[in-house]
């Protein structure tokens, strides 16, 4: 059977690895499929790749059909198990469920691409900047929030991989909170806790601190109690933040915070 590479859809190489890039800055994991042995007669040849992404969509094709199908379940499989798999594949006999008739096999290179675990720094003044700085060091994604305009520039936050300037419930809408990341929330307001938590809560996020005496959690805790927020999500709150090491300087407070969010980790 003839080669059926010129009747699938392709883009170029360029293109994937763009894919790849965006994916993984932006904080979205992924995994790189690429074929890497051919025999016989297959649809796409030795090199090609593509991007699974982790709703099961793609960028590129290695095939098409009933094959490709196999390969992004192999995929999202490698994907939730956080491990590179080599598969192979046999395109000749559907009838005993090999995923087409070519007539060759194809081995296929399935490697994930997971998200550096990213610290969300919501308030940045001295402290949230700080905390930034702290995380860039130690190799996490940052993303620093702040309404205001003169705290998110680069000369001011310059370890911050991404700056959002505006409210938290845009912020989390445009660079949403996961699974792997920890919320630090280090704001300038009472009130601002009560309006960006509620935001904050409804997230799937590991790790959930809010600076602030415990004093003002317990008002916090209560206004947000009144506005419908329930006693159990709350518990999810790490206060006070950080891990009890004496810290007074703005550095040594970041690096309580930091190894409190390591330690959650290593309990999980």
């Amino acid at each position: 059977m003839a080669s059926l590479a010129g009747r699938v859809s392709a883009v170029g190489p360029d293109r994937i690895l763009s894919a790849l890039n965006e994916a993984v800055n932006g904080g979205a994991p992924v995994v790189l499929a690429t074929i890497v042995e051919t025999d016989g007669s297959v649809p796409r040849h030795e090199g090609t790749k593509m991007v699974v992404n982790a709703d099961g969509s793609s960028v590129g094709t290695v095939g098409g059909g009933k094959v490709e199908v196999e390969i992004r379940k192999d995929a999202l499989r490698a994907l939730e198990q956080n491990s590179p798999e080599l598969r192979h594949y046999t395109l000749q006999d559907p009838q005993r469920g090999d995923p087409g008739v070519c007539g060759g096999t194809m081995s296929v290179y399935l490697e994930p691409y997971m998200t550096t675990h990213t610290i969300y720094v919501i308030g940045c003044g001295h402290v949230g900047k700080a905390v930034v700085d702290l995380a860039h060091w130690l190799g996490y994604r940052t993303i620093a929030v702040d309404d205001r305009e003169e705290l998110m520039t680069t000369e001011a936050i310059p370890h911050a991989d991404v700056r959002f300037e505006g409210s938290v419930a845009d912020a989390v809408a445009t660079h949403p909170i996961t699974e792997r990341t920890s919320v630090v929330v280090v704001t300038r307001s009472h009130d601002l806790d009560v309006e960006i938590l509620p935001v904050v809560l409804d997230t799937p996020a590991r790790y959930i601190g809010v600076m602030g005496s415990r004093r003002r959690w317990e008002s916090t805790s209560a206004r947000l109690i009144e506005t419908g927020t329930s006693e159990s999500s709350l518990t999810r709150v790490h206060n006070p933040i950080g891990v009890e090491i004496g810290a007074e300087t703005v550095e040594e407070i970041a690096v309580s915070i930091l190894s409190e969010i390591i330690n959650s980790a290593a309990e999980e």
